[in-house]
C-alpha cells in the first residue's frame, strides 16, 4: 500500500459522509476550508453556520503540535477568524525542521468541553493495531503510560471482547458510547482503505462522540474502487516540500495516465541522473549510486513503469535530460538508462519515446559531456536496445548498452561488489566523475 497523508478537513468530511452509511446515526461535524483564494461572503453562504457560531481556526498543513506553537485561534466570531488567517496566510513557520509557508486553514465550531479522548488507528501488514486512552489532547504523550492498545488480525471481525481492554476503566455511564464509536470508526477505516487515522482529541458532545482535532492517510492505490466515496480528495505534498515546476510538470502527466510517471530532483546540480523502469529498480539504483560513494552526484529520483506509451515517455524524458543537462560546467555528467525485466511493458515502444528526446537534446547532451549507460529486459528488449545502439553511431554520444543478466561478485577493476539490478560496474563508470 502507499500511504498518503490527507487533511484534517478531508478527513472529517469523509468521517461526516459515511458514518451514517455505517453506523445509521448521524455525526455532527462542521467544518470549512479556508485558502488564499477564498471569498468569505461565499463561503457564508455555503456554510451559514460560520455566521453565528464561535469559531475554531488553525493551519491543515499535515503537521501537528500545532496548539503548543500557537496556531490555533479558539472562540473567535468570523471576523476574528479572518484577521487570524489574513496575518499568517502565506507567511512561513519552522515546524519539525521543516519550513514552509501556511496555504490552508481549517474552521470549526467552538466546542466548549472537560473530557478529552485519545483513538488511533494504524494499519500494518497482519492487521491493524487500536490505541485508545481516556486521557487524550496536547498533552498524550506525557500520558503515554494511560494508553491501551490492542491488534486486530486482518480477517477478524471486531468484537467486544476485542474492545474490552480499551474501554476497561471507563465510567459504566460512558462505556457503551464510546465502545461503539470505536467499533464503527474501526469499520469505516476499513471500508474507506484508512491506513493511518487518529482523533486527538474527541469529546462527548450532548452524549455522543465528536472529533476536535482529526488525522489521516489513505492508501491510493485503493483510489480506483473508492473514487466514489472519497469524492474530490488531495493528496498534498508533505509540509516544506514545494514542487517544481519541472515535477509539476510530471506531476500533471501522471495523474492523467493509467502508468505510473515519478521525478524528483534531489540535487539540480548533480551530475549522476537516472531514468529507470520499475518502482523497485529505481530504488536499487538510487541506492547503488549512494553505496559507491556518490550519493552527492545523485540528481534525482526517477521512475517511469505500467506501460506508459511512446508520447508519454518522450515528455518523461525531456524533463529528465533538460534537469540532467542544465547548466554546464565543463565537468562529465551520466545518465543511467535502465529497470528490472518488465512483465508486459513494451521496451522497444518505450525506449522509441527516450531515443526520440534524445535526438531532440543531442546538442544539450555533448555540451554537457553527458556519458548514458543503458540496459534493460522484456518484451522487445532487443529491438530496444538495437536501437540505442544505432542512435549512439548516428549522434556521437557515448552510449554503453548492456543485454547480459548475469550478476558476479565483484568488478576486477574497482572490486566493487555489483547490485543485482545494476548489472554495469557503476563504481568503475563514475570514476570519471571525479575527473576534470
Amino acid at each position: 500500500m502507499a500511504r498518503k497523508k490527507i487533511r484534517e478537513y478531508d478527513s472529517k468530511r469523509l468521517l461526516k459522509e459515511h458514518f451514517k452509511r455505517i453506523s445509521g446515526s448521524d455525526l455532527e461535524i462542521k467544518s470549512a476550508q479556508v485558502t488564499e483564494s477564498t471569498d468569505f461572503n461565499q463561503l457564508v453562504d455555503k456554510e451559514p453556520w460560520l455566521s453565528s457560531t464561535r469559531l475554531v481556526v488553525k493551519p491543515d498543513m499535515l503537521f501537528g503540535k500545532r496548539g503548543k506553537s500557537g496556531l490555533v485561534a479558539l472562540n473567535l466570531d468570523l471576523a476574528g477568524v479572518a484577521a487570524f488567517v489574513k496575518e499568517r496566510l502565506g507567511k512561513e513557520v519552522e515546524m519539525g525542521g521543516c519550513k514552509g509557508p501556511i496555504t490552508t486553514f481549517i474552521v470549526e465550531p467552538f466546542i466548549p468541553h472537560n473530557e478529552e479522548f485519545y483513538l488511533n488507528i494504524v494499519s500494518d501488514r497482519l492487521g491493524c493495531s487500536i490505541s485508545f486512552s481516556e486521557c487524550g489532547g496536547i498533552d498524550i504523550e506525557e500520558n503515554w503510560d494511560k494508553v491501551k492498545t490492542i491488534f486486530v488480525p486482518t480477517g477478524v471481525s471486531f468484537t467486544s471482547e476485542l474492545c474490552a481492554p480499551l474501554v476497561a476503566t471507563l465510567p459504566l455511564e460512558v462505556k457503551p458510547v464510546i465502545e461503539e464509536f470505536i467499533t464503527f470508526i474501526y469499520a469505516l477505516f476499513l471500508d474507506l482503505d484508512f491506513t493511518f487515522l487518529e482523533m486527538n482529541p474527541f469529546t462527548l458532545v450532548n452524549g455522543k462522540p465528536y472529533p476536535l482535532d482529526m488525522r489521516g492517510e489513505l492508501d491510493d492505490t485503493a483510489a480506483f474502487k473508492n473514487f466514489k466515496k472519497w469524492g474530490n480528495i488531495e493528496f498534498p505534498m508533505p509540509f516544506g516540500r514545494v514542487m517544481s515546476p519541472t515535477e509539476s510538470f510530471i506531476h500533471g502527466l501522471d495523474e492523467k495516465t493509467s502508468a505510473s510517471l515519478k521525478f524528483t530532483v534531489l540535487n539540480p546540480k548533480g551530475r549522476i541522473w537516472t531514468m529507470v523502469a520499475g518502482g523497485g529498480a529505481s530504488v536499487i539504483y538510487a541506492d547503488t549510486v549512494g553505496d559507491l560513494g556518490f550519493a552527492s552526484e545523485l540528481g534525482n529520483y526517477a521512475e517511469y513503469s505500467g506501460a506508459p506509451n511512446e508520447e508519454e515517455v518522450l515528455q518523461y524524458a525531456r524533463v529528465v535530460i533538460d534537469c540532467a543537462t542544465a547548466e554546464p560546467d565543463g565537468r562529465k555528467r551520466a545518465l543511467v538508462i535502465g529497470g528490472g525485466i518488465a512483465n508486459f511493458t513494451d521496451v522497444a515502444a518505450t525506449f522509441s519515446g527516450i531515443i526520440r528526446a534524445l535526438r531532440e537534446k543531442e546538442a544539450k547532451l555533448k555540451a554537457s559531456r553527458m556519458s548514458l549507460y543503458v540496459r534493460r529486459g522484456g518484451p522487445n528488449y532487443q529491438k530496444g536496445l538495437e536501437k540505442m545502439r544505432i542512435l549512439a553511431e548516428e549522434i556521437g554520444i557515448p552510449i554503453e548498452v548492456y543485454i547480459s543478466i548475469v550478476v558476479v561478485e565483484t568488478c576486477a577493476n574497482c572490486s566493487k561488489a555489483k547490485k543485482a539490478y545494476c548489472l554495469i560496474c557503476l563504481g568503475c563508470r563514475f570514476m570519471d566523475l571525479r575527473q576534470p
